[in-house]
């Protein structure tokens, strides 16, 4: 942070009274109350000058997100197996104010492998869990120095860095994780330290800096020729690998410290799934100058929809909308973080989930408007999950009392979009002209 509670002035700590008063309906829900919490969403990037709408604002999105990613048992959960043994990166060590360390192992990693053997978001979601490691790392260290430890930093080593780092999906993922970094956890980042950065990495970091605050751009150190000698400013040497210019080893005396770090390495193909046949349940053809929208209606809050697609022609738009009265249509993404864009489903599956907070009609809307000449081949498929038994029960009840299904609601018409306890969703090609 960029101070503390008791480095306020009597103008500043009214803003904090305030920003807790407007915030009474939320801080039930919020994990942290206290000021230092609140202080981190009430000053990030406004060097004090204190937007407590704005502020308001950004931590309301953060507790959906906190909902939408389960974030209260993140900690306990599981990656898939080809992510716990490919992804690299790890925490070790601690700076010389106790505050977690964690390396990043960009070169060595296979974005491609991954990404071919493993959904997106779950790459995304493993992190998102480191976000939370270093914070619980914090909370740990605070318990043990008696005093507020709330920053980590980040090591990354950039050695091998190539042309396979920028491939597209690959990067979109660092571009979204940066962006949930900047949403989710202000405040958090004390320093990102890069080393051994080749010719390439200007090139790289191009791509994803618009993803990052000027607050974090300040926090960014790239480290030259000398820069084992450099880190040690940054970190004490028995807290460092001594392949980074510490004395830190495996007990068996590597440098690299395999036990603390995972160095990632090349995706065996056994594990890819991307070129296994994949038994989507619907598949449809997408004009060029069209849209595709799949209605689901979800009865009560809390049901999950989930979805799965990948493209055949090239790339799609997707975007989930709300519609809860009829004829009238707000973006889902306005608060649920779904919003519309274009997504390289030809080269890797996309997926993801959303928490329905409120009942209504979810349009999840393929998008293939901007494309005049081509059409393209969407594969898809969606299941709701009910919130808990109870609801389970209560939907089955109003399912007994619905009237029979005709033909253009039949779940066997090729009209039809899912199979799901709830009420059949209905869909529709809407072309667009050029003009």
């Amino acid at each position: 942070m960029s101070g503390s509670v008791g480095d306020l002035g009597l103008q500043e700590q009214e803003a904090v009274a305030k920003f807790r008063e407007n915030l009474q309906d939320l801080l039930p829900t919020v994990p942290k109350t206290d000021d230092c919490f609140l202080l981190c969403w009430l000053a990030p990037r406004l060097a004090w000058k204190f937007d407590l709408q704005k502020s308001e604002d950004t931590l309301r999105k953060h507790m959906e997100f906190w909902k939408q990613q389960d974030l209260d048992n993140i900690l306990v959960w599981q990656p898939p197996e080809v992510i716990q043994l490919y992804d690299s990166g790890d925490l070790c060590g601690y700076d010389y104010e106790g505050c977690p360390v964690w390396f990043d192992i960009t070169g060595t990693l296979d974005p491609k492998g991954l990404l071919l053997s493993a959904f997106k978001q779950e790459v995304i979601r493993k992190r998102i869990k480191v976000c939370e490691m270093l914070l619980y790392q914090c909370e740990l260290q605070s318990e043990k120095f008696g005093r507020k430890i709330e920053t980590a930093v980040m090591v990354f080593d950039m050695e091998g860095l190539g042309l396979k780092h920028s491939w597209k999906p690959a990067v979109e993922v660092y571009q979204q994780f940066f962006a949930i970094l900047e949403a989710n956890y202000p405040e958090t980042l004390k320093n990102l330290i890069a080393v051994r950065t080749p010719r390439l990495f200007p090139v790289a970091f191009n791509l994803v800096k618009s993803f990052m605050s000027e607050e974090t751009h300040r926090k960014i150190v790239i480290l030259g020729a000398n820069w084992k000698e450099e880190l040690l400013k940054f970190i004490s040497p028995d807290q460092l690998p001594a392949e980074f210019g510490g004395t830190m080893t495996d007990p068996d005396g590597n440098p690299k410290c395999l036990t603390k770090i995972n160095y990632g390495g090349e995706v065996p193909k056994r594990y890819y799934v991307r070129n296994q046949v994949k038994k989507y349940e619907h598949t449809v053809t997408v004009g060029r100058g069209s849209s595709l929208q799949v209605e689901n209606e979800i009865l009560f809050p809390g049901c999950v929809l989930k979805w799965q697609f990948d493209s055949d022609g090239g790339d799609i738009g997707f975007g989930i909308f709300l519609k809860t009265k009829m004829g009238q249509r707000q973006r889902a993404g306005k608060m649920a973080e779904v919003p519309s864009q274009r997504y390289n489903a030809h080269m890797v599956p996309e997926d993801g989930s959303l928490t329905c907070l409120r009942a209504g009609i979810y349009v999840l809307r393929f998008d293939n408007t901007y494309s005049l000449m081509h059409g393209k081949k969407v594969s898809y498929t969606m299941e709701v999950l009910l919130p808990n038994k109870a609801s389970e029960e209560k939907i089955q009840g109003l399912e007994a009392t619905r009237p029979p299904l005709q033909h253009n609601e039949d779940p066997s018409h090729p009209c039809a979009c899912a199979h799901q306890p709830l009420a059949p969703p209905s869909l529709s090609l809407v072309p667009c002209s050029p003009g």
